[in-house]
């Protein structure tokens, strides 16, 4: 059993984020680990934006893959959510991956 652990790195703008949110995100890209597992590091943005007075949360995240770069970015009230929608759109972008390295082989 090969357990490999990818680079993670978590950037807050303008705020610092705390253990459960760093938690909470380390937990959910670990997990994109099962969809495609040549991860070799991921970087994730946070940031907060104005947006007529209500602030909207930016989450971004950047996986690097042999060969390619994997970016999502999502805006939504809460950084829980926008994490989760972020997750579930990069794991569709590395099974898409994965169906097209299987075809090709």
């Amino acid at each position: 059993l090969k357990i490999k652990h990818m680079k993670i790195t978590i950037e807050a703008d303008q705020f610092k984020a705390d253990v459960s949110l760093t938690e909470f995100i380390e937990k959910k890209v670990i997990k994109l680990d099962h969809y495609y597992d040549k991860i070799i590091d991921a970087h994730v943005i946070l940031k907060l934006e104005n947006a007529r007075q209500v602030k909207d949360i930016v989450a971004e995240r950047i996986l690097n893959i042999p060969g390619d770069t994997i970016v999502s970015k999502e805006t939504n009230k809460t950084f829980e959510s926008a994490i989760d929608e972020g997750v579930d759109n990069i794991k569709r972008q590395l099974i898409k991956r994965k169906e097209k390295m299987r075809e090709t082989n």
